[in-house]
């Protein structure tokens, strides 16, 4: 059994092929050269950070799969500066479109020391921004992102650093390793 963790730049697809009637984008085919895997839960493009690969369907379906609550942690940075009342509407839940979100584990942190982002973020003077380390144990479409919006704090950048036991630790964008273990 295969589980690769791969730090997906800002960008690339989380897949394998490209999108039909899309713009020309880079994929996970780009990066690994790997057969048989096959992602575990997906970033969008314009998300960067820890993806989770395996040729192991049960595996996949635990890591991905809402049902088993994996908590899934990330890095936000956000436009605004909220304070600890203005981040309560994220640990109690809120309702997006969907439905309402399971609470979240949320904490301001100081700006984490990465990589530069290509393109960066566009800096604003006249507009604060702060980052949030943020654990759902969840995985809707874009949720993060949502979450943030509807608490009044757009997301500027995205990070997954951590889903369950692993973490992008020790890799840098573009990069993969297999992993020794493969619980979930």
């Amino acid at each position: 059994m295969a589980l690769i963790l791969f730090n997906k730049p800002f960008g690339v697809l989380c897949q394998f092929s490209p999108e039909p009637n899309g713009p020309p984008r880079p994929t996970l085919a780009d990066f690994i050269k790997r057969p048989g895997v096959y992602p575990a839960g997906r970033l969008d493009h314009d998300s960067e950070g820890l993806t989770l690969l395996t040729d192991d369907g049960r595996l996949q379906a635990r890591i991905a799969d809402p049902r088993y609550k994996l908590a899934k942690t990330y890095l936000v940075q956000v436009e605004g500066d909220p304070d600890e009342a203005a981040l309560e509407p994220l640990r109690r839940g809120l309702v997006l479109k969907d439905g309402p979100t399971l609470p979240a584990d949320v904490r301001r942190i100081d700006p984490p020391a990465l990589w530069p982002r290509d393109p960066p973020v566009r800096f604003r003077k006249s507009v604060p921004d702060c980052w949030l380390e943020l654990t759902i144990r969840e995985g809707r479409n874009r949720q993060v992102r949502r979450m943030t919006a509807a608490a009044g704090f757009p997301t500027l950048r995205l990070v997954r650093w951590r889903i369950g036991e692993w973490t992008l630790e020790g890799l840098a964008p573009g990069e993969w390793r297999e992993s020794p273990t493969a619980r979930a």
